[in-house]
C-alpha cells in the first residue's frame, strides 16, 4: 500500500500544490528522507537522477523556512551549475508561495546587479552556483548568518568540478544551528570527508544504484572513420530521434552543431563558453521538441535533467569508463530504457575494450546497422548477466520495453513515459512529467520534416520536458 505525503508529516497546504501537478505518490527518496528532515535531522541521501530529489529536500526546506530580512535569506540550495540552479528554484516557486516566501536563483551569466537589487527587496530562499554566491558576498549584498537550511546537492559533481573547498568556505558562513541536507549520487570519498566535517550525526539513505544502469541501455560501439562520423551521426539522430551528442571540445561543438545543421538535422549547442541564455535558448528547443539534437560537452552530462532522450551518442569518445556511464546517464533515466551508440576509429579500438572491461560490457565492434536503433536492438552481454548464466552460451539481457509510471504533473513533477518507436520512417515520442523531479516548461507537440535518400519525407514529434 502507497503511502501519502500527508502520511509523511507534509502539511495540506504542500500537498494540495503537489496534488495540483498530479504529485499524489511519493517516489522512494522522498518516503525515505521527508519525515526525518522535517525532524530536522541532518540528512546524507544517495539516489540516481530522476529519483525526486528535489521534492525530497524542497518540502522540509519551505515548511522550515520563515520570511527573512533584506540580505538576510533564512535557506541555501548550492548546486553546479547554472541549469540545476533555474531548474530547482521554478520547482521550489509553487511550493514557497503557500508560504509568501521569495524564491531567487544565482549563477554566473546573468546579470549581478539585478540580483544584488533583488536581495535588498528581501529573498528568502537562495539557489545558488558557489561562484556567483561568493561574488554576491564580496559585494556586501547578502550575508548567510541567519541561513538555518542548507542544502548541498549534486555534492558529487561539485567534487569533480573543484567547488568544495569554495562550498565549506560557504557553509562555515551559515549559522551554526543549521539543519544540512546533502545529496550525491556517490557518498565516499571528498563527499565522505564533507559529511563528516559538515553534517551533525546525519541520517543515511541510499536508494537505487549508485551509477546508471548500463544493462538498461542498448549499447552499440560502431566503426565509423572521423570523415564520416557527421554523416552517421545524421543518420543516428534520424533514426533514434531525440539524442544528445556528446564532443569533447566546446570548438568541436560549435563545429558539430553546424555540420548536422548543414544536413538537415536541427541541431543546437550547449558548453561553457556560450552565455547563459544562450544556453537557456538551447535546452527549452530541445526540451520542447523544437531541435532533435542536443550536442554539448561534458558540462552536460552532469547538472543538467532533460527527460525523454532516446539515445546518447559518443561522437568524440569519453575520457574514461566513469565519463562513459555519465554521459550514457541522459537516457534510461528512472526506469526507463534508452540507447547508446559510441563512434570509434581505427586508434581507438583498444582503449574501447579497456573501457567494456572497466564497464562490464561485451559488446563486439561492428559496422553501423541504424534498423537497429528502432526496430530490433540487439542483445546486451554483461559481466553480471554473465556470471548468472554461466551455464548458457548465449546468456544476454534483452533491452527491456518501456514501461509507464503512475504519477504525472504540469510543472515540477511528472510520469514516466510510455514511448514506442513506430518504424524506420517515423519515430515519435510521447511524454509527461515525472514525480518530484525537475521540470521544464510544459511539452508542446512540434514536428521535423526532414528529407534524406531518395528525398522521403520523415518526421518527428514529441511533448518533451526537463526534470530530474
Amino acid at each position: 500500500m502507497s503511502t501519502s505525503f500527508i502520511e509523511l508529516g507534509v502539511s495540506e497546504s504542500l500537498t494540495r500544490v503537489l496534488a495540483k501537478s498530479g504529485i499524489d505518490v511519493p517516489f522512494e527518496i522522498q518516503t525515505a528522507t521527508i519525515p526525518d528532515a522535517l525532524a530536522r535531522r541532518d540528512i546524507c541521501g544517495r539516489a540516481p537522477t530522476g529519483s525526486g530529489k528535489t521534492i525530497a529536500f524542497g518540502i522540509p526546506l519551505i515548511a522550515h523556512t520563515v520570511s527573512s530580512k533584506p540580505r538576510s535569506p533564512r535557506a541555501l540550495v548550492l548546486v553546479p551549475t547554472r541549469e540545476l540552479a533555474e531548474q530547482i528554484a521554478n520547482d521550489l516557486r509553487p511550493l514557497a508561495r503557500t508560504k509568501n516566501l521569495w524564491v531567487m536563483s544565482a549563477y554566473g551569466g546573468t546579470n549581478i546587479n539585478r540580483q544584488i537589487q533583488q536581495l535588498a527587496k528581501c529573498v528568502d530562499v537562495v539557489i545558488a552556483c558557489p561562484g556567483r554566491l561568493r561574488d554576491l558576498i564580496d559585494r556586501k549584498a547578502l550575508t548567510l548568518g541567519d541561513v538555518e537550511t542548507v542544502v548541498v546537492d549534486e555534492a558529487d559533481r561539485m567534487a569533480d568540478m573543484g567547488f568544495l573547498p569554495e562550498v565549506r568556505k560557504l557553509l562555515d558562513l551559515t549559522s551554526s544551528r543549521r539543519q544540512t541536507l546533502l545529496f550525491s549520487a556517490t557518498l565516499d570519498g571528498d563527499v565522505a570527508t564533507l559529511t563528516r566535517d559538515y553534517q551533525n550525526n546525519p541520517v543515511r539513505h541510499e536508494v537505487g544504484p549508485s551509477t546508471p544502469d548500463v544493462g538498461s541501455m542498448t549499447h552499440f560501439f560502431w566503426e565509423v572513420d572521423r570523415s564520416e562520423r557527421v554523416e552517421q551521426a545524421t543518420k543516428v539522430i534520424r533514426n533514434s530521434g531525440k539524442t544528445v551528442v556528446f564532443v569533447r571540445t566546446r570548438h568541436g561543438v560549435d563545429r558539430v552543431t553546424k555540420q548536422l545543421k548543414r544536413s538537415g538535422v536541427e541541431a543546437v549547442a550547449i558548453h561553457g563558453a556560450r552565455s547563459q541564455s544562450q544556453r537557456d535558448r538551447s535546452l527549452k528547443q530541445f526540451t520542447d521538441g523544437q531541435a532533435l539534437a542536443l550536442i554539448a560537452t561534458d558540462v552536460a552530462a552532469r547538472g543538467l535533467h532533460i527527460d525523454d532522450v532516446s539515445c546518447v551518442l559518443h561522437f568524440d569518445p569519453p575520457e574514461d569508463h566513469k565519463a562513459y556511464l555519465h554521459r550514457s546517464g541522459r537516457t534510461a533515466r528512472a526506469g526507463a530504457t534508452g540507447v547508446v551508440v559510441s563512434f570509434v576509429d581505427r586508434s581507438q579500438h583498444k582503449s574501447v575494450k579497456l573501457l567494456q572491461r572497466k564497464l562490464g560490457l561485451q559488446v563486439p565492434l561492428s559496422k553501423p546497422a541504424f534498423e537497429e536503433l528502432s526496430d530490433s536492438p540487439p542483445k546486451l552481454l554483461t559481466t553480471k548477466s554473465q556470471n548468472r548464466n554461466n551455464d548458457s552460451q548465449n546468456s544476454q539481457t534483452q533491452r527491456p520495453q518501456k514501461g509507464k509510471q503512475t504519477n504525472s504533473s504540469n510543472n515540477s513533477a511528472g510520469q514516466k513515459r510510455n514511448r514506442k518507436p513506430q518504424g524506420k520512417k517515423s519515430h515519435s515520442t510521447t511524454s509527461k512529467h515525472r514525480n518530484g523531479q525537475r521540470t521544464g516548461p510544459a511539452g508542446r507537440a512540434n514536428s521535423h520534416n526532414r528529407s534524406s535518400g531518395n528525398s522521403k519525407k520523415r518526421s518527428h514529434s514529441n511533448k518533451a520536458r526537463s526534470h530530474r
